[in-house]
């Protein structure tokens, strides 16, 4: 059985690959300015390192080894968000380039701080399947998010970042269909 990685589904995708931000800002700039916005109020973010690829936060594409709904039920707990359906694709973990794609043992942090390079760890789809439950204390903080506090799904969820783009034919809609 493979080891599925997940992202939220990109609503108006240009193009044949999902693009990390520096591609995007080159190729679609209208499409980067909306993605860039998720940085406002903290864009020293935007040029966090990422050690094991040469690179930093904007050359790469964000994958997480959890499932969404673990992580969107939780937020429903909170009463942040209301019922809806989960719009995600999957990538087969055996499909990327382990030189080109590392794990970051996300842990949350309110001051946005870079990540040290020691939570930075090798991938291979057995380490992401290792990381495929969210922990109790990633839980704990989604269900009992505030009204004022920032809606940060994944901020306490490894990460698995691929520096450059992944081509759209290696992805899967939440029903396993090509896209």
């Amino acid at each position: 059985m493979p080891t599925l990685l997940y992202r939220a589904a990109i609503k108006n995708l240009r193009g044949a690959a999902v693009l990390p931000l520096n591609l995007l800002r080159e190729q679609h700039p209208d499409l980067y300015e909306r993605e860039a916005a998720k940085y406002v109020g903290r864009p020293q973010a935007m040029t966090n390192p990422v050690y094991p690829l040469d690179c930093t936060w904007t050359d790469v594409v964000f994958l997480s080894p959890v499932h969404p709904a673990p992580i969107f039920d939780a937020i429903r707990e909170s009463g942040r968000i209301g019922p809806g359906a989960l719009d995600y694709w999957t990538v087969d973990a055996d499909l990327l380039d382990p030189r080109r794609t590392c794990i970051l043992l996300k842990r949350y942090d309110p001051q946005f701080r870079p990540q040290p390079a020691e939570d930075f760890i090798a991938f291979s789809p057995e380490a992401a399947a290792a990381l495929s439950t969210p922990s109790a204390q990633a839980l704990h903080r989604l269900r009992n998010l505030n009204a004022t506090e920032r809606l940060l799904p994944w901020a306490d969820i490894p990460h698995i970042l691929h520096r450059g783009p992944i081509p759209l034919t290696l992805f899967r809609d939440s029903d396993g269909r090509a896209l």
